[in-house]
């Protein structure tokens, strides 16, 4: 099966609740004031409840009983007048903590997505798509569950079970002793129950992120799966990952619902010794007739909190094992550090206005352990040169490029720009000085003029311009809306030669010092290479150039050509002296155009 290792989402050891509500917690300060008002509303609520058995008492005992229908009006109106009031209160209640989880779920997505664009392209070399999506979106959503299932209201729940506590025990002391006899039990079988719907939760948690993951992949590669008739080993993995899933989910239902089996038939077993015991003491004139009802009232609002907390605990697990993953997640370390730690002393000098060097000096560079790609490279770039990177397939070409953009942060060595480091630099000032077209060009939902200038308004201003440098404009013109025709998911409304039009106009609109060319042409037809080679020619007047080819005819014009063999630098040169040294070049170009 293709999809398992490095895809399957870790399940994550012992959690302590306190640290993880501690974290949580400090989502939720912002919008203390209306918690403080949900919270202050619970007193009322609980009141109305207690009120509630205590008027069917009086009203039993003073007047039905007795037959005495003075006043026995009056105490129906306040039966319904508080039935409104708790209807009210409970509306209010549910409304602001409702609010505060979406206010809260979307703190979390923000900072959660920010957190994600920060992390290294290491970390996402190892992390599937779908379990990101997953965190987002499905497991911030179980935590905003705890706010829709008034996790808050369970002080207003605690509220209720003390007075009904202390209220039983003044109308009957003994009557209540037997009736809370079953509580041990019930408390027993909630915290055996916790541990077990711990573990559950977790792997639901983890098997839907592999679900998520396996659907993004599948979804993503659809035209590979369908040309390659893979349907039915797709649909075969997708069936044993759904039943993973589903089989993860059966304990939590199991648990689910024998705790609240079990409360049903203890609040049962407690309304049946109430009626054993209380029958008892009616007949011996003990006990009222009315404070019965009540108690039976009471007990019944007793285990009603008990019941929807059984439920609130599940959505407390659930919650959990989200922020669990959530937190674990922001937790990540997976980002290259924004600059290198300076020495005491000046700072290091800002570069010179317009660039003048690069310099590529002992660079060591694996993404993995010892594995190095990259070994002893170093390379000299001067203001205005085209250099080419050539070599076999995984030498360290596409390498050279993402070390210069910190992508990647090399193991030793160093990368210098007019004799800055550029770890010494901010992200951003480095990137905002290199242009960079891949291979595989993205595009991005949205307009032709967005995709162009990624929303920059300097950029923005630029679009037509650079559309026209590289030639996207000719069949940008022809489409009905122009620069404002949509672009549909990925670009698949236009073909990779316009694609990767666009994607070059982007770089040119960003009015780079930098330009890189990562394989650049490869996905366009020759009128338009052309094109792009007549555009590109001015574009790289006064700018540096590094391109990595594998079609050696569009480099030949390269002021300088460096072949890399095998994460060395094996030649370099001009196209005509490599040609004349006949070594790996030589050998190279043979292979290419040979009849």
């Amino acid at each position: 099966m293709h999809f398992g290792g490095i895809y399957e989402d870790e399940t994550v050891g012992k959690i302590y609740d306190r640290r993880l509500m501690g974290r949580f917690v400090g989502y939720v300060a912002p919008y203390r004031r209306l918690i403080v008002v949900a919270l202050l509303l619970l007193p009322f609520i609980a009141a109305s409840k207690l009120a509630q058995p205590w008027i069917l008492k009086m009203a039993i005992d003073s007047h039905i009983t007795k037959g005495v229908m003075a006043g026995l009006p009056s105490l129906a109106t306040g039966f319904l007048g508080i039935i409104l009031a708790e209807s009210l209160f409970s509306f209010a209640e549910v409304y602001l903590l409702q609010y505060v989880g979406q206010k809260v779920m979307y703190d979390i997505r923000v900072q959660l997505f920010s957190h994600l664009q920060r992390l290294s392209a290491r970390f996402f070399d190892q992390t599937p798509v779908g379990s990101l999506v997953s965190r987002l979106t499905s497991d911030i959503e179980v935590v905003g569950e705890m706010f829709a299932a008034g996790i808050v209201t369970v002080v207003g729940d605690v509220l209720v079970l003390a007075g009904i506590v202390g209220i039983m025990l003044w109308m009957n002391v003994r009557l209540s002793l037997v009736t809370f006899s079953v509580l041990p039990l019930l408390i027993w079988v909630a915290f055996t129950f916790r541990n077990w719907m711990r573990v559950a939760f977790r792997q639901v948690r983890s098997r839907q992120a592999n679900l998520s993951a396996f659907l993004a992949e599948s979804i993503g590669g659809m035209a590979v799966v369908q040309l390659f008739n893979r349907e039915r080993d797709e649909a075969r993995e997708f069936r044993r990952l759904n039943s993973s899933y589903m089989e993860a989910n059966l304990p939590v239902i199991t648990w689910d619902a024998a705790l609240y089996a079990v409360v049903e038939s203890l609040s049962s077993i407690a309304v049946a010794l109430i009626i054993w015991y209380g029958g008892g003491e009616i007949v011996k004139g003990n006990l009222s007739f009315g404070a019965l009802v009540a108690f039976i009232q009471y007990i019944e609002k007793f285990f009603s909190p008990i019941r929807d907390m059984s439920a609130k605990y599940s959505v407390m697990q659930g919650a959990m094992a989200s922020l669990e993953r959530i937190f674990g997640l922001l937790d990540k370390e997976g980002k290259e550090p924004e600059s290198k730690p300076q020495p005491p002393g000046p700072s290091a000098p800002a570069p010179k206005q317009g660039l003048q060097q690069i310099c590529f000096k002992d660079i060591w560079f694996a993404y993995s352990d010892e594995d190095y790609v990259l070994k002893g490279f170093s390379l000299e770039m001067r203001r205005g040169e085209k250099v080419a990177l050539v070599g076999e397939t995984g030498g360290g070409k596409t390498t050279v490029t993402r070390l210069l953009s910190r992508l990647y942060e090399i193991n030793r060595g160093s990368i210098a720009i007019d004799g800055v480091d550029i770890r010494e630099m901010s992200l951003q000032s480095l990137r905002r000085r290199i242009g960079v077209v891949l291979q595989d060009p993205y595009l991005f939902s949205g307009t032709i003029e967005y995709n162009i200038s990624l929303g920059d308004p300097e950029a923005l201003q630029r679009v037509e311009q650079a559309a026209a440098m590289v030639g996207a404009d000719r069949f940008i013109r022809e489409l009905p809306k122009g620069y404002q025709e949509e672009v549909r998911e990925r670009g698949v409304n236009f073909s990779a030669g316009e694609r990767q039009l666009i994607s070059f106009a982007r770089a040119v609109a960003f009015d780079p010092e930098i330009l890189v060319l990562d394989e650049a042409t490869a996905s366009v037809d020759t009128a338009s290479e052309r094109l792009i080679q007549q555009g590109l020619e001015g574009l790289m007047q006064g700018r540096t150039t590094l391109v990595v080819a594998h079609r050696l005819s569009t480099i030949r014009d390269a002021d300088r050509i460096v072949v890399i063999h095998r994460g060395e630098k094996a030649e370099e040169g001009t196209h005509a002296e490599l040609m004349s040294a006949k070594a790996l070049y030589y050998r190279l170009y043979q292979l290419q155009f040979k009849d």
